[in-house]
């Protein structure tokens, strides 16, 4: 009894361990998100706040995703423990070898960068900590890729798979916890793709230009329509730290009435606007006023003009002109709502592709297990090698297409929905197909021989 209550003990302990680390890690992010969120439905007032007090939800369940993962490992019976123990050997050390690649071959392309700067190590461990979630989402499908067709080609090579079909165990059974491992590492890449990996990737020219004590990018020609009160503004260059207090450049606003003629337009040098009272500050202001069948009034002032009348903000004027590759599905999901008249002015095929692809990129973990698996796994002496050609080169078709697929939606070709999610859809059938030949017993080579001329 002592015995079992002491193994029971010890498989338990790691799923403690992790839940410690995981509430420790949350009391660190946390405060700061929530500051985050704070700051983006100041700026953003339209926004929705139900999607941007998600990231806090989202941020404590990846910090417990590691602990639930481990508890169900040790709920698992022993060859399910012991399958996985061979998966996350070889993960992990396919991950940290991907990783020190990246790593190296990032910082020799950005290594000037880095040396402009007053702390180069300082810089350095911040510019990759920030940007952590967006190397661990493009490394993922890669190491699980790698890990699998290795675990599955050691077990099959060693006849382990044999001998756990001989003890009634089907292969569909056997490869349940890398499918299980496959699902969670889709959670986790659907977290981060949430807001923390795009948001991440679109602020490395930013977070170099900052270390180095440069001015970060601006945004330059930026157009907003407000459709309600009738006011076209353009932006001439708008600060990356326009949050902060810059004004913004070259600024012109265009008022027409309700009959679309023209009723105003103010230009401005520079344009602040003050969070604590909501108002507009336009520094050199000149007022032109039109009236029907009469010349223009000009009026040009040396004292700044105040408007506070005004609902539009900084936040929100800059919105229509950022990349849609770099923002979470909170900002995408106020872009669309935001935008919804004006798109004459911002295409919004290329956001609402991305706003469908954050949610359909996460599984292509999940469709990396489900092409991988049936094909690592072997059975005669022909040895792993032609099975584990074909998953590579599958899995470089999937993203190839993935980013052929992406490019159509982004252009109007295809419906946003159907480029997001298409090649997940296809490739996850041919997986399914390729598990059921495996299943069946059937050679899964010879589906590419009835595809060469001469083999019908």
């Amino acid at each position: 009894m002592n015995s079992s209550r002491n193994h029971l003990f010890w498989r338990l302990l790691l799923p403690l361990v992790l839940t410690a680390l995981g509430a420790a890690v949350c009391a660190i992010l946390l405060p700061g998100e929530i500051a985050a969120v704070k700051q983006q439905l100041i700026g953003f007032p339209e926004s929705n706040i139900q999607a941007h007090e998600a990231r806090l939800w989202i941020l404590r369940i990846l910090c417990f995703l590691p602990a639930v993962a481990s508890l169900v490992y040790a709920l698992g019976g022993t060859l399910d423990r012991y399958i996985a123990r061979q998966f996350a050997g070889i993960f992990g050390v396919c991950l940290g070898a991907l990783l020190t690649i990246y790593l190296l071959m990032d910082m020799s392309d950005k290594i000037g960068d880095f040396r402009e700067s007053k702390n180069v190590f300082e810089t350095i461990i911040t510019f990759y900590t920030l940007r952590s979630p967006a190397i661990l989402l493009l490394l993922l499908p890669y190491s699980l890729l790698l890990a699998l067709l290795y675990s599955l080609g050691k077990l099959s090579t060693h006849r382990e798979v044999i001998a756990m079909i001989q003890a009634g165990r089907s292969v569909v059974r056997i490869t349940l916890p890398l499918i299980l491992a496959g699902f969670f590492f889709s959670l986790l890449s659907l977290g981060l793709n949430y807001h923390w990996a795009p948001v991440a990737e679109g602020r490395v020219d930013d977070i170099l230009a900052e270390a180095s004590g440069k001015q970060a990018s601006e945004a330059t020609n930026v157009l907003f329509r407000n459709p309600g009160n009738r006011r076209l503004w353009e932006i001439g260059a708008f600060p990356p730290n326009y949050e902060m207090g810059k004004p913004l450049l070259d600024v012109e606003i265009t008022t027409t009435r309700a009959d679309k003629t023209l009723e105003s337009r103010l230009t401005a040098k520079r344009a602040w606007w003050d969070r604590a009272t909501k108002r507009w500050t336009f520094e050199q202001p000149i007022l032109a006023s039109y009236l029907a069948n009469q010349a223009p009034v000009i009026e040009a002032a040396a004292e700044p003009m105040v408007v506070d009348s005004w609902s539009e903000t900084p936040w929100q004027l800059i919105k229509p002109g950022l990349s849609a590759a770099y923002l979470g599905i909170p900002d995408l999901y106020d872009w669309l709502l935001m935008n919804s008249h004006n798109y004459q002015f911002a295409d919004p095929a290329p956001y609402l592709t991305q706003w469908h692809y954050r949610w359909a990129a996460p599984f292509a973990c999940l469709v990396t297990v489900l092409l991988a698996t049936p094909l690592g796994i072997h059975f005669s002496r022909r040895g792993a090698g032609g099975g584990v050609f074909m998953a590579v080169v599958l899995s470089a078709l999937m993203i190839l297409f993935s980013n052929i697929s992406l490019a159509l939606g982004e252009a109007g070709t295809l419906r946003p929905v159907i480029a997001a999610w298409l090649p997940n859809v296809a490739f996850a059938f041919l997986g399914l197909y390729l598990f059921r030949r495996r299943i069946t017993g059937q050679p899964i080579y010879h589906v590419l021989r009835r595809l060469l001329p001469g083999n019908d």
